[in-house]
């Protein structure tokens, strides 16, 4: 077994297997879920499961996931920790569009607080552009409406998504960064240099769609590897995600008890230096 938590910071000791809330919402993360009961059963039983590390946003629904989260888990166990992020917001169609003017993360700041039912927030992530827009622009403005709201209280640690080396320097180079969330997976290596320098500065760097999103991982050498190790693909995945670095975390969503059961226990998988080569060679 890996280690199964990480200390980030004071008072923030985070299970390295998280749980990511956004498919909690209706189908494209827009909207009520088809089964409500069932979404709140799968965030009791990840807390059940002993995850101490829960995503999600505002923007998940909007708001749905938010008071979805609220309903089934508040108040909340005092070792449970809420990740959050801001800068993006939903068009009525579902559309995500980015919304980084400082005095708009700072609504969105408040509106996780109201939704979640929190008076200060645990970890909140600045998202930066869509993924397939991601460039080098700086993100020392909206950081630092962040950072101020941090001083008032309002949030206790803060992080960065889909950000890249520059981005992440700029960021430190004003406040601390415990987290890191970016796109990286078996297949999408591009973060490889970010990883890595995430585990020498002991920030969590947590994998969002670790299994391939909206496109899920597929591979002949991820199947024939999770064959002979009795898992799942989607076990392995995991488990080489967890194996990939020291603060390596993952956040893999699901709207099913039972699959949140199967992916939770690849926290207990222990790839053997063959299986890791083999998986390595896929990137």
């Amino acid at each position: 077994m890996t280690n199964t938590t990480i200390t980030l910071a004071d008072g923030l000791t985070i299970t390295r297997m998280g749980y990511g809330a956004m498919q909690l919402a209706g189908p494209g993360v827009f909207g009520p879920p088809k089964d409500r009961d069932q979404a709140i059963a799968v965030l009791r039983e990840a807390v059940d499961l002993g995850i101490t590390h829960i995503d999600t946003s505002d923007f998940y629904g909007p708001t749905v996931v938010n008071e979805i989260i609220k309903e089934a888990l508040y108040p909340y166990p005092a070792d449970l920790h809420l990740v959050t992020k801001v800068g993006a917001r939903r068009g009525p169609e579902g559309s995500w569009d980015v919304a980084l003017e400082p005095d708009d993360l700072k609504k969105q700041v408040h509106e996780n607080l109201e939704h979640l039912g929190l008076d200060v927030l645990d970890v909140v992530n600045l998202r930066t552009a869509a993924r397939e827009n991601a460039d080098e622009s700086s993100i020392a403005e909206p950081f630092t409406a962040l950072v101020e709201l941090q001083q008032e209280g309002l949030i206790r640690h803060l992080g960065v998504s889909a950000v890249t080396m520059t981005q992440l320097r700029e960021a430190q180079a004003i406040a601390p960064i415990v987290t890191i969330q970016n796109e990286y997976n078996l297949t999408r290596r591009d973060d490889d240099a970010l990883v890595d320098y995430a585990a020498e500065h002991n920030i969590a760097f947590a994998s969002f769609f670790p299994l391939g999103g909206f496109s899920p991982l597929q591979s002949e050498t991820l199947s024939k590897v999770a064959a002979r190790l009795d898992a799942t693909p989607y076990q392995i995945a995991l488990a080489w995600l967890l194996q990939r670095s020291a603060t390596s975390v993952v956040i893999p969503g699901t709207s099913s008890v039972e699959h949140l059961r199967q992916n939770v226990a690849a926290r207990d998988l222990v790839l053997p230096a063959d299986a890791v080569a083999e998986l390595d060679a896929i990137g």
